[in-house]
């Protein structure tokens, strides 16, 4: 469990209880563009990846951690570490908030309990994330978790209908 000072969460592994919830999230068709999803995932496919959830982040090279509420224990949502490359020291993040559980400030601390991790543990040098630019409340997100805006992916995600722009926001172990 990963909980770095968190007020009102913890990060834990991926466990088999935890099937109906990533199913819910997984299958959420609005959600679908952020991670290149056309189809819904089978929960065969769901269970299998649970079963390899223990898979060490070196060999596999990603990480999902649940968010969970402390007092609670219920799952707020999830956060991933990926494209994690030992050689040049960085990795991508994201993060996704169940609906209920937003706007309380779980997705900040969860972030910057993963920055905690990735820079003291992981040894990276630097996280990066990928945020369409009319995504605001998540600009605004990683801003205020020490990321900055370094670039952009013109008309990158194609979904309703029209094209986006993708910002790329990076935190080269400055603030967490």
């Amino acid at each position: 469990m990963l909980n770095f000072g968190s007020q009102h969460i913890y990060l834990r592994a991926l466990e088999p209880e935890d099937l109906t919830f990533l199913e819910q999230i997984e299958n959420d068709d609005l959600l679908w563009h952020l991670s290149n999803t056309q189809t819904p995932f089978s929960r065969d496919i769901l269970k299998k990846y649970l079963e390899n959830g223990h898979r060490d982040i070196f060999e596999v090279k990603q990480l999902r951690l649940v968010i969970c509420h402390k007092e609670t224990h219920t799952q707020c949502g999830f956060i991933d570490i990926y494209d994690f490359s030992p050689k040049h020291k960085r990795a991508g993040l994201g993060i996704i908030i169940d609906a209920e559980h937003r706007g309380k400030g779980y997705a900040k601390e969860a972030i910057r309990s993963v920055l905690k991790y990735g820079f003291d543990h992981l040894d990276l040098h630097q996280f990066y994330a990928f945020i369409e630019l009319s995504n605001e409340k998540s600009l605004k997100l990683f801003e205020s978790c020490g990321f900055q805006k370094t670039g952009e992916r013109k008309d990158w995600n194609y979904h309703h209908k029209q094209f986006h722009t993708e910002a790329i926001y990076q935190n080269i172990n400055n603030v967490y």
